[in-house]
């Protein structure tokens, strides 16, 4: 997974440059942004819907969602100069929404305090949240790679 920070600076630098922008100017844009994505995977998974007997979206939406925040997640690392994956902790014994709540609260904790510290947990966190979805490591990577190429075509077309 670690090869995952290579290609998301190449995404990084090639929107930076076509925007005529720097990594420290869209920190809080850029967190605002995995929040957003944060909740829209939420949405999708439909966790929280107590009042709705709607199932949750395909696996293949939630996934294309995951990896949104996961393109956010990069990102924040390189910024930080952090480019490492965390050891995936013990499963968590949390339900699907109480591990939303822990991204959330990860998020906003390195929101507060920029440090690899919180860098790392929020990536740990937001990975487990991931295999508690149902995706293993290598479904990750696919979708990533998937959605990244999906990325810079939208790059190519003025998005």
């Amino acid at each position: 997974m670690n090869q995952l920070f290579a290609i998301q600076r190449k995404l990084d630098e090639r929107i930076l440059e076509d925007h005529n922008l720097n990594r420290r100017e869209i920190h809080a844009e850029k967190m605002l942004a995995l929040l957003v994505e944060i909740g829209e995977l939420a949405n999708e998974t439909r966790c929280f819907k107590y009042w709705s007997q709607k199932p949750a979206s395909d696996r293949d939406v939630i996934a294309e969602e995951y990896v949104d925040g996961l393109h956010f997640i990069l990102s924040l690392g390189l910024d930080g100069g952090w480019e490492e994956v965390p050891e995936p902790g013990a499963a968590s014994e949390a339900g699907t929404t109480e591990q939303f709540h822990r991204v959330y609260e990860a998020a906003l904790r390195l929101k507060e305090t920029f440090s690899k510290e919180y860098f790392l947990d929020l990536f740990k966190t937001y990975l487990a949240l991931g295999y508690q979805l149902g995706f293993s490591k290598e479904d990750i990577e696919a979708a990533y790679l998937q959605k990244n190429e999906a990325n810079h075509q939208r790059q190519e077309e003025g998005y």
